[in-house]
């Protein structure tokens, strides 16, 4: 399943802030949580994620620090801030608006495959 880029792009805030909430990880963790979380039907590339984590850095949703990683490789590492927390719980009751309004919306209408009957 191919997921359209504005349903990816209005996900991501939230999900990488939710993923941060987690704990500290550097970039490669969090493209294989979003995998993870999706059961592998995301797949982000880093030309998705650093420009995202670059902007949440600016707005003060997270903070980096530089570590090293077991076999003595350099790698930056990410961690949601008190401002992240409260942008994420923002996120999330949007979220929650947008969800609830799709169930209602589909409630009672089962999903169609591509050429089969309605």
């Amino acid at each position: 399943m191919r997921i359209d880029k504005d349903l990816v792009a209005a996900s991501a805030t939230p999900l990488v802030l939710g993923i941060l909430a987690e704990g500290e990880l550097y970039g490669y963790a969090i493209l294989k949580r979003v995998g993870e979380l999706s059961g592998g039907r995301m797949s982000w590339n880093d030309g998705m994620l650093y420009p995202l984590l670059h902007r949440l850095e600016r707005l003060g949703h997270v903070s980096s620090s530089w570590g090293v990683s077991e076999s003595g490789r350099r790698r930056k590492h990410y961690a949601i801030t008190a401002a992240g927390r409260e942008a994420l719980a923002d996120r999330q009751a949007q979220w929650s608006v947008v969800v609830d309004a799709l169930r209602s919306a589909w409630d009672g209408h089962a999903p169609t495959v591509a050429g089969a009957p309605a």
